[in-house]
């Protein structure tokens, strides 16, 4: 019967871990602000249980997303297989861009967690460092995969290929996402063209 009873117990709390991490992604997908008092709402549960399976949000926005970065494949989409930096930098921007509209509650909630703990950012997901890496991959010969040039074209296009410029396009300076998305994808090709010259 004790064994019983704690299995039971091991599964209700994995039923709870579980309505808490899908009411992440039921928020994210509703395009809803994803806070611990919504999470806590969506999930049925008080605010006190999301804490005790999860010490903070960021922890549980890290794995609520965890299993729904798409493959880098994806990302690049039909200028996978094309030897042009610059075309394959468009698409990954693009696709990237994309990516966060589809979840910025998840996205806004991930930045904000990150500027209020910035030690807790080595946590949170880098799909955008993975992306630029296989977009730029036949500059890899020119400027040398390890080089200072291709150093220099891999941080500029992290500041620029970013949901944080994307938000300050959107947020501060008024445009729409899709005036936000070619603004950036012009950016983006610009600095990949010019490096690659």
């Amino acid at each position: 019967m004790a064994v019983e009873s704690v299995a039971g117990r091991a599964n209700q709390k994995l039923r709870t871990r579980n309505a808490i991490v899908a009411a992440v992604t039921e928020l994210s997908r509703a395009g809803r602000e994803v806070t611990i008092p919504a999470v806590a709402r969506t999930a049925l549960v008080s605010e006190a249980t999301v804490y005790r399976y999860f010490p903070d949000l960021a922890s549980l926005l890290q794995e609520a997303i965890a299993d729904q970065l798409p493959a880098m494949e994806e990302a690049l989409g039909p200028a996978a297989d094309s030897p042009d930096p610059v075309a394959r930098i468009a698409a990954a921007t693009e696709f990237l861009l994309r990516h966060v509209l589809s979840r910025q509650g998840v996205v806004r909630a991930l930045i904000a967690a990150t500027i209020t703990r910035p030690g807790q950012a080595q946590g949170r997901p880098g799909l955008r460092f993975g992306v630029i890496d296989s977009a730029l991959a036949p500059l890899n010969d020119t400027l040398g995969a390890t080089g200072p040039a291709m150093a220099q074209l891999r941080r500029d296009l992290a500041v620029v290929v970013s949901a944080e410029a994307l938000f300050s396009l959107t947020d501060l300076h008024g445009l729409d996402p899709e005036e936000a998305i070619a603004s950036i994808i012009h950016t983006a090709t610009a600095l990949t063209r010019a490096a690659g010259r």
